[in-house]
């Protein structure tokens, strides 16, 4: 079980916190312009990160904040807690990449 830091009620256990996703996804301006696949890649897909992954948190059992959580996918260390529209941590960026392959979900070519 993860231990999670709440930057308002101090360090909780997972239970009383949902996941909410990836963080730091920006909606497509100009929506009533985009194709389907375009909005199907903001809806639909995410980074398959193996290393650091920024997500995003909710105190659901306590205060209900939102939160961004830097997390390693390897180990599921907890290394930054920091503050909804507070941009991501630079010294974490350099452990980020992209997960192999053949594991990484492969769109289908429109023809």
């Amino acid at each position: 079980m993860l231990r999670i830091r709440c930057p308002w009620c101090g360090e909780r256990d997972q239970t009383e916190f949902h996941f909410g996703g990836q963080a730091h996804i920006d909606r497509p301006e100009n929506t009533a312009n985009i194709t389907d696949a375009q909005w199907a890649d903001y809806l639909f897909y995410r980074d398959n990160t193996k290393g650091i992954h920024l997500e995003r948190w909710v105190h659901n059992w306590g205060c209900r904040q939102w939160f961004n959580v830097a997390r390693n996918t390897v180990t599921h260390e907890i290394l930054r807690v920091y503050a909804m529209g507070e941009p991501p941590p630079r010294e974490l960026e350099t452990g980020r990449q992209s997960a192999p392959a053949h594991m990484a979900v492969r769109k289908v070519s429109e023809t």
